[in-house]
């Protein structure tokens, strides 16, 4: 009897992947080699250093570097898996090919407002992270016996850094139990940890120390913490991409402050982060005031702005939520 021919599968994620993109995309790659299916993670772009540690990381396409070989990867491709994003426009040029292929579409994702671009999804927001769906995956295969300690690293890495080591109000219950069984399955939380957080360079701790004593502005009234970064700070810092991964939430831990942003100018536009305690709606404002989006408590947006312009904007469009940031 003849074996059926293999399909031809691609996992991608958002541009510039953060842990739970990177560990989604690389847990699932592995769970499809213990079934014995091979796969191909291409990236939109590059991401930081802090995330090369991470098993098969080797073997992922960047897109910007190799952008033909990527082109005919997709196009024969049979089945895309799109992880940690719900619009096709998170994955730039590569989304293009992604809307263009004939290929069945599946979309893994915890984000609000799916676009509708795929055949068949894996979407909740009642998930810490979309390495936690990656999971539900499995289990709804009926494969746990599959995930093995590679599988448990990458999808591991993901749930912490996306609950920010279980903190966020996105730890559910659910969370834990998946995370239990992860530890089971070989997972290395404190490996783990050390590589994404225990990792910095000379130049990116001082970028940080410049920044929280140079930089930070605190909104006094609206219990608000600002950074804003000029493009050529970054370039003063030999900031690379992922370095500013985190900055943003060390606004969160100052006494008193619900609201913290950071600003950063990448030349091509302003990139911004959002992170908020309680009940102030990052991605409601990010989606009305900076073309963005996210989760309740944690989003992005960008400005084709200056970066003063920007700020101002921002210190301007802020007031119409006064109400919800000037008390505690």
């Amino acid at each position: 009897m003849l074996n059926k021919p293999q399909p031809n599968i691609i996992i991608t994620t958002h541009h510039k992947p953060d842990a739970d993109a990177l560990g989604s995309s690389l847990g699932l790659f592995h769970f499809l080699k213990q079934l014995g299916l091979s796969s191909t993670i291409i990236t939109p772009t590059d991401y930081g250093d802090f995330l090369k540690w991470m098993p098969g990381e080797t073997e992922v396409i960047n897109f910007e570097e190799h952008e033909q070989k990527s082109a005919a990867l997709v196009a024969k491709a049979n089945l895309v898996f799109c992880l940690d994003f719900n619009s096709l426009k998170r994955i730039n040029k590569l989304g293009e090919l992604v809307s263009a292929s004939s290929a069945k579409k599946v979309m893994i994702d915890h984000h609000l407002e799916p676009e509708g671009f795929a055949d068949f999804g894996l979407w909740t927001t009642k998930a810490s992270s979309t390495c936690e769906l990656v999971f539900l995956f499995i289990e709804q295969l009926g494969e746990i016996n599959k995930i093995n300690k590679e599988v448990a690293n990458c999808l591991y890495a993901g749930i912490m850094t996306d609950t920010a080591s279980f903190k966020h109000p996105s730890t559910y219950p659910s969370t834990h139990r998946v995370a239990a069984v992860l530890l089971e399955k070989g997972a290395e939380p404190n490996k783990i940890f050390e590589e994404i957080y225990d990792n910095y360079s000379v130049d990116r701790t001082r970028f940080i120390g410049y920044c929280l004593n140079e930089k930070l502005q605190i909104l006094e009234d609206l219990h608000t913490a600002l950074i804003c970064i000029t493009a050529e700070e970054l370039k003063r810092y030999n900031i690379t991409t992922g370095d500013t991964e985190g900055l943003v939430s060390y606004g969160l831990s100052i006494k008193g402050i619900k609201l913290s942003v950071l600003i950063v100018d990448r030349k091509v536009l302003r990139k911004m982060s959002f992170r908020s305690k309680g009940d102030f709606p990052c991605n409601e404002f990010a989606r009305l005031y900076f073309s963005g989006g996210g989760h309740y408590n944690a989003a992005g947006g960008e400005s084709h702005e200056t970066l003063e312009q920007t700020e101002i904007k921002f210190k301007t469009v802020i007031q119409e939520y006064t109400h919800l940031l000037s008390s505690l």
